[in-house]
């Protein structure tokens, strides 16, 4: 008898098993969606590279924090690289929002951050105009990240 309750536990056991295992993938991925990020590749002007970092270390910075305290991003980075070739990016920049929604009407948000920060639209899109002058930005990409399973 005990040889059959054993039998019975131990197949009662695989099979609690197998039904956890399949209702993990249930959804028939092998990952979640994570966070959404934006990526910008940044060549800088040969001789500008300082420049542009001091720039990326006072008005960018102060922008992101007020972003992250105000909930509309979860983080960023400054990533510095090595290029291979003049059109290989030297910095990118990654911000990292909660997910596809936090995105909308970011714009106007970003904006209204800016005359905070800037003094007011205007005079933030002419410091855009004054950056072209140090760096090139040579694309934007948005991405999903995939958190396995």
């Amino acid at each position: 008898m005990t040889r059959i309750t054993r039998a019975i536990c131990a197949t009662g056991a695989l099979l609690s098993l197998a039904a956890l295992a399949t209702m993990a993938y249930a959804d028939g991925r092998d990952y979640n969606d994570g966070p959404v990020q934006t990526v910008t590749f940044i060549r800088t002007v040969d001789g500008h590279f300082d420049d542009y970092m001091h720039w990326l270390a006072t008005s960018y910075k102060k922008l992101q924090e007020a972003a992250k305290a105000a909930g509309l991003i979860t983080s960023y980075q400054v990533l510095v690289a090595q290029p291979h070739n003049p059109q290989d990016a030297d910095v990118i920049l990654v911000i990292e929002y909660k997910n596809w929604a936090a995105l909308d009407h970011l714009g106007s948000k970003v904006d209204q951050m800016s005359v905070k920060i800037e003094g007011s639209v205007e005079k933030a899109n002419k410091s855009e105009a004054d950056r072209a002058k140090i760096r090139t930005v040579l694309g934007t990409d948005t991405v999903q990240v995939a958190e396995l399973k």
